[in-house]
């Protein structure tokens, strides 16, 4: 299977399966002579790991990183990182009625066609448990890039949206509560919504916006590796999403270019960000902001007709421990996967200097 490695001098390859005995990834490329702050990788995996609060899945995992190689006293040796999250909480019975069905929306036919055959525990590779190593990943991606900040958040969720830009929000907000909404009161409604909809057995989507500050000018290349075209790939790259914009995105094409148009200060920096820090497919200092569109779960505790092995039409019911709605978890993978963006565009960068 071919698509396991994301970037190019600050690369990822990940590994495992989300009912077998460990997930991990091996990071190359990572500078030498980090001190890397271990409590920091920790809480980013505890911010996306399973179990954190009622609206999210009730998988038991502690998901503590254990690191193989690429470090000496906890600081990088440039060498290759590799480092193992052992899967403690598989309940692969939950899943025995699918062995010979496909779930609607989810990956299980279109794997079975490609390879031949499928791992039908939670969908194997195709699980977002896979995630879990790209948040390892981008911790120290983090960590490498130290005076650039990455805020990631939730938007909206349904039709509940939040009717302020990140400028007008404070940030430092994000995880004063479960949905991590930087907006208390718009976080509540948030989260009576996706009570609602899971006692209902079903499930909701939503928005992550994420506000990167700090970027030098110049991250990015000219064409096929645009620094946009690299973070919607990342971006795009995460189970469930199904949509990128950055900048002005989609409500850019209702106005006029004499509007749209970023205007110079004279220190280079611009007067309005509908670029979205980002010209040309390159930085150019100001803050990079973008939003990412989750769909609702596919997995849903409610009987929907699907087909088996043969074609023949069945009934199905969702089972087991499933998320009503992705977006909470997915704050810190959104984050990551920009750090990593960030981080592989920076190093690529000093290669010119």
């Amino acid at each position: 299977m071919a698509g396991n490695t994301f970037g190019k001098l600050f690369n990822l390859t990940t590994f495992g399966e989300s009912h077998g005995i460990a997930i991990g990834g091996v990071l190359d490329g990572c500078p030498p002579g980090i001190t890397l702050d271990f409590e920091a990788i920790q809480n980013e995996m505890n911010r996306r790991k399973p179990g954190q609060s009622s609206i999210v899945t009730q998988r038991k995992e502690p998901d503590e990183v254990r690191f193989l190689s690429g470090l000496f006293e906890g600081t990088t040796t440039g060498t290759p990182i590799g480092f193992v999250i052992e899967n403690a909480n598989q309940k692969s019975k939950d899943y025995s009625h699918i062995k010979d069905s496909y779930r609607p929306s989810h990956a299980d036919y279109v794997y079975d066609k490609k390879y031949g055959h499928r791992d039908y525990r939670g969908g194997g590779r195709s699980s977002a448990r896979e995630t879990a190593s790209r948040v390892v990943a981008g911790a120290i991606a983090k960590q490498v890039l130290k005076d650039i900040k990455i805020y990631a958040y939730t938007s909206s969720v349904g039709d509940i949206r939040l009717n302020k830009t990140y400028k007008d929000l404070d940030l430092s907000n994000i995880e004063n509560n479960i949905i991590r909404c930087p907006d208390d009161a718009i976080a509540e409604q948030m989260i009576d919504k996706i009570k609602a909809i899971r006692k209902e057995g079903d499930t909701i989507g939503g928005v992550i916006t994420c506000v990167i500050k700090n970027v030098p000018v110049g991250l990015g290349e000219p064409v096929f590796d645009k620094l946009h075209a690299d973070l919607g790939k990342a971006m795009l790259s995460i189970n469930a999403v199904k949509g990128f914009e950055y900048g002005s995105g989609f409500e850019g094409t209702k106005i006029k270019g004499s509007a749209h148009n970023d205007l110079f200060n004279e220190d280079g920096s611009t007067k309005t960000n509908y670029s979205g820090g980002i010209q040309g497919g390159i930085s150019n200092g100001m803050d990079i902001y973008f939003n990412v569109a989750f769909k609702p779960v596919a997995t849903i505790m409610q009987t929907q007709n699907t087909i088996d092995k043969n074609g023949n039409t069945v009934e199905m019911q969702g089972k087991g421990r499933h998320d009503p709605c992705v977006v909470p978890r997915a704050v810190p993978i959104v984050e990551a996967m920009a750090a990593l963006v960030i981080a592989d565009a920076y190093l690529i960068n000093k290669t010119y200097k």
